[in-house]
C-alpha cells in the first residue's frame, strides 16, 4: 500500500501538509501514539497517528520527528481535534527530515484510518473477516455508537463460528461474545492468562495453544500502540500489561490466511485498549501532582486543593469529600538487566486496582497511579461512608487484592521477577497522606521480606515485631528459621505428624490447650503429645514467652 492511495481515499479526509515527493513510500502498518519517544515500538514502514499530546512547545517538534525519521516510518498524520491546525513548527520539522505529513480532520477518528490501513495491508488475505469488519466500522468509533471489542467478538461468533474473549494479563474478563454462550469461569480466565504469560516469557511467537478440561484454546497477544513482537527491547516491559484474545479453537491447523485474519482482529481491539489507556492520562497526571506535593512537604492546604480537583474525576457525582488510601507497588528483576520497573508496576497496579470496591456489573476505573523510579503509587478514593470509624478496617485489604491474580502474575514474572505491594490505612484529610504514603511503603518492605513472586502486606501487619523483619539480613533469617523449624519439618516429612500446623494453631490460640484441640479436632492428650514432641525436637519450652515469640517469628519468616 502506498501513501498516495491514502491521500486519494476521500473517506479518510487526509490533507497533505508536506512531502509530496515521498508519496510512493510503502505503508506496512499503523501506530497511534502520544509518547515523546515511541522508538521502541517502531519497526519501520508505519503510518504514525498522533493527537499531539506530546507537544508542549515548538521545541518538541524536531526531536519527535527526528526519532520517527530514524525509525524509518512511512509518514506522520497529526489530528486537529485538540489543537486545531497542525503547528507550523511540526510542518517545518517534517520538511527538514523529509517525512511526509498529513493533517487529520477532527471529524475523522484515528480508528477509521487504522481499520482502513489494516484491511488494505492485509490485501487478499483479509477474506471473510475483512468483510465483517467493513460492515461494522462502528466498533472502532469512540462515540456512543461504538460497541468496543464486544462487537467484533460477536461477529467472530456469528459469522465465523468462533467463540472468543478478551482477557487482561491478570485474567480479568474484559469482553466476550454474547453469542459465545455463558461467560468463561473466573478460574478458566485465570488459567488462560497464566498460560499466556508463561508462554510469552519464553519469547515464543503467538498464538499459544492451551488445553484446559478437554477444551483447546488459542491465545493471541493484543499489543497496544501497534507494536510488533520484535519492537519491545525486553519482553518483560510489556508482557505484564498486554491484553490477550482467547479463541476456543486449535489454531495449529489453521491456514496462514486465517491466522492473519485473527492478527488483524487483535490490531482492531488494540485501538480500544489505546483509547482506555488514553482515558487514564488525566488520572495519572493528578496522581503525579499529588505525589510530588506530598513528597516535597507541600502545605496541607495545597494538597487539599489538588484532592478537591481529583475527587470528581475519580468518583464522579460524589457528594462529600472521599477518604483515601495509598497503595505502593514495586517490580524488581534479578540479573541486573535494565527494565523500567516503575512503568511495569504502574500498569500492573492499574490492572490490580480496577474495580477494587465496586459491586455493580460494570468495571470501574477510578484509581490514579503515578510512578517514580522503580515504584508505583496509587491514590485510591473511598466513599466517605466506608470510613465512619477510625478507618482501620475500611477500604482495600492487601491479601484480597492479590488473591485472584497471584497465579498469572507469578507466571509472567517467571523466575527472575517479583511484585511486592503495600497498602495503607484510610485517611480522611490531606494531612494524613504523607503518613499514609510512608505506611504503604513500609508495608511493601514487609511484603518484600517474605518468600514468593507476588507478595502483599497491609497496615494491619505493621505490628512492632513485624517492623523489624524487613531489616534482618537474609542469611540471618534463614539460619534462625532453619535452626528452629527444620527439625520439625524433617519429622513431619518422615512421620506425617503435622507438627508445624500444630505449632501454628497452638500459637494462634495463645497457648490454650482446649481451644487449640477444638480447632484441630484432637483430644487434648494428643495435642499435649505433639507439643511435647515439638519441645523435645527443638529444645524449647512452649510455656515460656521467649520461646513462643521465637517460634512465632520463625514461622513468619519461613
Amino acid at each position: 500500500m502506498r501513501l498516495r492511495a491514502l491521500l486519494d481515499t476521500d473517506a479518510l479526509g487526509l490533507r497533505l501538509l508536506g512531502g509530496e515527493d515521498e508519496l510512493d513510500r510503502a505503508v506496512r502498518g499503523v501506530m497511534t501514539t502520544d509518547l515523546r519517544d515511541p522508538s521502541r515500538y517502531l519497526s519501520g514502514g508505519e503510518l504514525v497517528l498522533t493527537g499531539l499530546a506530546w507537544r508542549r512547545d515548538a521545541a518538541d517538534s524536531d526531536p519527535f520527528v527526528r526519532i520517527l525519521a530514524q525509525a524509518g516510518v512511512a509518514a506522520l498524520a497529526a489530528g486537529e481535534a485538540e489543537l486545531g491546525d497542525v503547528p507550523e513548527d511540526l510542518v517545518l520539522a517534517c520538511a527538514r527530515h523529509r517525512l511526509p505529513l498529513f493533517a487529520v480532520h477532527e471529524s475523522v477518528a484515528f480508528a477509521t484510518i487504522t481499520e482502513h490501513v489494516v484491511r488494505q495491508v492485509s490485501g487478499e488475505r483479509a477474506g471473510d473477516l475483512a468483510a465483517v469488519v467493513d460492515r461494522h466500522r462502528r466498533m472502532m468509533t469512540s462515540g456512543p455508537a461504538g460497541g468496543g471489542p464486544d462487537v467484533v467478538l460477536d461477529l467472530l461468533g456469528s459469522d465465523l463460528d468462533l467463540r472468543a474473549w478478551v482477557l487482561s494479563p491478570t485474567g480479568r474478563l474484559i469482553a466476550g461474545s454474547k453469542v459465545a454462550g455463558p461467560a468463561l469461569p473466573a478460574e478458566t480466565c485465570t488459567r488462560l492468562a497464566a498460560e499466556h504469560l508463561a508462554a510469552s516469557r519464553t519469547g515464543r511467537r503467538g498464538p499459544h495453544r492451551v488445553q484446559l478440561s478437554g477444551t483447546t484454546y488459542s491465545l493471541f497477544p493484543i499489543r497496544s500502540s501497534g507494536r510488533s513482537p520484535q519492537a519491545a527491547r525486553d519482553v518483560r516491559e510489556t508482557v505484564l500489561s498486554d491484553w490477550l484474545l482467547a479463541v476456543e479453537a486449535d489454531a495449529g491447523d489453521w491456514p496462514g490466511e486465517r491466522l492473519d485474519l485473527l492478527q488483524g482482529v487483535t490490531q482492531l481491539i488494540a485501538v480500544e485498549r489505546d483509547r482506555r489507556d488514553a482515558a487514564r492520562t488525566v488520572r495519572r497526571r493528578l496522581a503525579q501532582e499529588v505525589l510530588e506535593l506530598v513528597q516535597t512537604g507541600a502545605a496541607p492546604a495545597e494538597i487539599a486543593a489538588r484532592l478537591r480537583v481529583a475527587a470528581p474525576v475519580l468518583l464522579p457525582g460524589l457528594g462529600a469529600a472521599p477518604h483515601w488510601q495509598v497503595v505502593v507497588a514495586r517490580v524488581e528483576w534479578e540479573g541486573g538487566r535494565q527494565v523500567d520497573g516503575g512503568q511495569v508496576a504502574q500498569s500492573l497496579l492499574e490492572e490490580v486496582l480496577v474495580d477494587p470496591l465496586a459491586t455493580g456489573p460494570e468495571p470501574s476505573d477510578r484509581i490514579a497511579v503515578a510512578h517514580t523510579g522503580d515504584e508505583a503509587v496509587a491514590l485510591v478514593p473511598l466513599p466517605s461512608v466506608t470510613a465512619e470509624h477510625d478507618g482501620s478496617e475500611a477500604g482495600l485489604l492487601a491479601d484480597s487484592l492479590l488473591q485472584a491474580v497471584r497465579e498469572p502474575l507469578s507466571a509472567g514474572l517467571d523466575d527472575d521477577g517479583r511484585l511486592t505491594l503495600g497498602v495503607s490505612a484510610a485517611v480522611h484529610s490531606a494531612e494524613g497522606l504523607r503518613g499514609a504514603l510512608e505506611e504503604a511503603r513500609h508495608a511493601r518492605r514487609v511484603a518484600a521480606a517474605r518468600t514468593g513472586r507476588v507478595c502483599a502486606a497491609g497496615h494491619q501487619e505493621l505490628a512492632s515485631h513485624v517492623l523489624l523483619l524487613p531489616f534482618v539480613p537474609d542469611d540471618v533469617r534463614r539460619a534462625f528459621t532453619a535452626r528452629l523449624l527444620d527439625p520439625l519439618k524433617d519429622y513431619d516429612r518422615r512421620h506425617r505428624a503435622e507438627l508445624i500446623p500444630t505449632l501454628e494453631a497452638f500459637l494462634d490460640c495463645d497457648g490454650s490447650w482446649t481451644r487449640c484441640a477444638t480447632r484441630l479436632h484432637l483430644h487434648v492428650n494428643t495435642l499435649r503429645y505433639r507439643v511435647g514432641r515439638i519441645e523435645q525436637l527443638t529444645g524449647r519450652d512452649l510455656s515460656r514467652l521467649e520461646d513462643k515469640l521465637d517460634f512465632f517469628l520463625a514461622l513468619r519468616m519461613s
